[in-house]
């Protein structure tokens, strides 16, 4: 049984794997637990430690648990975000308010006089941008940008 556990766990991190290795799991009590590990293995429990904890959007927002929003974002940060939050941000966006969506304005470099626009709009094409139930992070991220995009004010946010 410990070894499908862990076997479900590592393959539930491969897709973000790759990621990982790059940029590692960000911040959070995943990044601090397994902080100076190298490899797969580590960067995977810490992401899934964050994402079981749901704690990189506090650390986000409240500046704690090693999280630093004044660095630069990459969109590969989003698309992490995004994947290890998915119904969060689907909630947040459905009701156009939350820390899940702020977070996500956060990532994609909006700026605070224009995060009420971005909640507006995604609140609004909201089915635009999930599409179906089974959407991917990737799919969602492409389709925000496509709305983003056709906004003359969040147009500016997206190359």
């Amino acid at each position: 049984m410990k070894k499908a556990l862990i076997a479900g766990l590592i393959a539930s991190g491969l897709s973000g794997g790759a990621m990982a290795q790059q940029t590692g799991p960000g911040c959070g009590v995943g990044a601090m637990i397994f902080e100076g590990q190298s490899g797969t293995a580590p960067h995977v429990l810490a992401a899934t430690t964050n994402g079981t904890f749901g704690n990189q959007t506090f650390g986000m927002t409240s500046g704690t648990l090693g999280c630093d929003t004044g660095t630069t974002i990459t969109v590969a940060a989003a698309d992490q975000f995004l994947n290890d939050n998915m119904e969060k941000v689907a909630r947040a966006m459905a009701t156009g308010s939350g820390e899940s969506l702020d977070t996500l304005a956060s990532l994609l470099g909006v700026s605070a006089h224009d995060k009420g626009t971005f909640f507006t709009v995604t609140q609004n094409k909201f089915e635009t941008i999930f599409g179906h139930d089974s959407a991917t992070a990737v799919e969602v991220l492409t389709q925000l940008k496509s709305v983003m995009q056709q906004d003359e004010i969040l147009a500016k946010y997206v190359g």
